[in-house]
Order: C-alpha cells, then structure tokens, then sequence
C-alpha cells in the first residue's frame, strides 16, 4: 500500500544512499498505515524491499501502547481509540503532528534496540536543533521535551517542561515500524483526553506553539537533512 504514497523525489538527497524516504498527503487512517508497515516490514524481513521512512499525517485518534493504562484514557468517547502494539502508553496523533513511520532493519544495524532508540531520541534531538530548538531527553520520561521557563513551575518548584515529540516502536525479525510523531500545529487541546505517556504534571507543546513559523514541508527537509547524521549509510544486505 505505500505504492500510493509520493517518494519525497524533490528533497536534497541530504543522506546519501540509505532507506526510501515516502510522503502521504493529506490524511490517513491508521488502519490504512497499520496494513501498509505490515506489509512493508514483512517485505524488507524477506529481502524484497529496501528500509523506509513514511511521513504522514492522521485524522485525530488516540493510540494505547503495550504499557497503557486504561484510567489514563480519560475521555474515550472523545477519538477513536486504537491498540496500537508498539511499546509506550497513550498518545495522540492527528493533523498539524509529522508522524514518522522508520521502517528499518535494525538486526543489520546492530541488534541494540537501546541503542536504536536513543537513536531516534538524537535525530529528533538534532532535526529541532535545525530550528534553533534545544530537545531534551529525561530520564523516566519517554520522548523529547524542552524547557518552559516562560511558565509558572510545578507547586514542588519542578521546572515546567513540555513534551514536543513521542517515540514508541515495535521489532519483527528485527525490522522496526510505528516509529516518532513531532508535533508542528495540532491542536494541542486534543491531548487532553489522555495522560499523555502516562506522564502528569508536565504538558505538551508544538513548533508553532512556541513561536516558530515552521511548516511541515521545513520539518521534512530537516528529517532528511539529520538523518544521515546520526543514523549513518545503510548497512549492505546480508549475504
């Protein structure tokens, strides 16, 4: 199904050789992107396709984690709600957030799932350093935050941080899919319906929330741009 997709064939190929870098425009349903990276997983597993990076935008829905629990869905009527089988708790995907499916073989990369997700945790890191934004990894937290010194503190004198990206993955026959959301213009009050990541306290923000005028098109070229930085050339097939 990522046949319907149109490869991002107008960005500077800024990595060099590596995985097939697919946008879809418009909206799409997450049963539609499940069914797809099922698919693509299996074909990369046998051999048949190369390693990918879909990004995407979905309609607004929630997702539960393997690790989810049921008391931080706290308006479950108000999005679909869909199991999601990757790692993490809740979340909310829908417009306005860069979901970014890595569809990568991380058995030719090493087999160190830490490793890959710290990984990910860099290349977030190092796609909002484009745009002068400092992300911050904590420990116990899953994702990337930054700092708001521009608002109150927690009543225990805790800095307040937001989150401004999620990462949650799944491994088949070591090819890794579900992957990053980075959040560009949603409308934040749609997290409201969730405990996000199972995380209080801390609330979560956007690009353009904190005063950056970036579209989705600057965030993909910056995805493009980084990727190569941190995650090297692809490794050649196994014999």
């Amino acid at each position: 199904m990522l046949d319907v997709a149109t490869p991002l064939a107008a960005l500077p190929d800024f990595a060099g050789p590596g995985p097939e870098w697919i946008v879809s425009p418009g909206l799409v349903s997450y049963e539609a992107a499940l069914e797809a990276m099922e698919a693509r997983v299996a074909a990369i597993a046998a051999g048949q396709a190369p390693e990918a990076i879909w990004l995407l935008e979905h309609p607004p829905l929630y997702t539960a984690g393997t690790s989810a629990r049921r008391e931080d869905l706290t308006d479950p009527g108000r999005f679909p709600v869909h199991e999601a089988r990757r790692g993490g708790q809740y979340t909310y995907h829908g417009p306005g957030q860069r979901v970014i499916y890595v569809m990568l073989d991380v058995g030719r990369r090493g087999r160190d799932v830490r490793r890959f997700v710290e990984q990910l945790e860099a290349w977030v890191i190092a796609t909002l350093d484009e745009f002068n934004l400092t992300g911050e990894i904590r420990e116990g937290r899953v994702g990337v935050w930054v700092a708001r010194p521009d608002k109150p503190p927690l009543p225990d004198g805790t800095p307040r941080e937001d989150k401004i990206a999620a990462i949650g993955i799944r491994l088949r026959k070591w090819i890794s899919f579900h992957g990053i959301s980075i959040n560009v213009e949603p409308d934040l009050s749609h997290f409201d319906g969730i405990v996000p990541c199972g995380i209080t306290g801390h609330g979560v923000t956007s690009l353009v929330d904190l005063g950056l005028p970036v579209t989705m098109e600057d965030l993909d070229v910056a995805l493009r741009r980084t990727f190569g930085e941190v995650f090297g050339e692809a490794p050649p097939p196994a014999p």
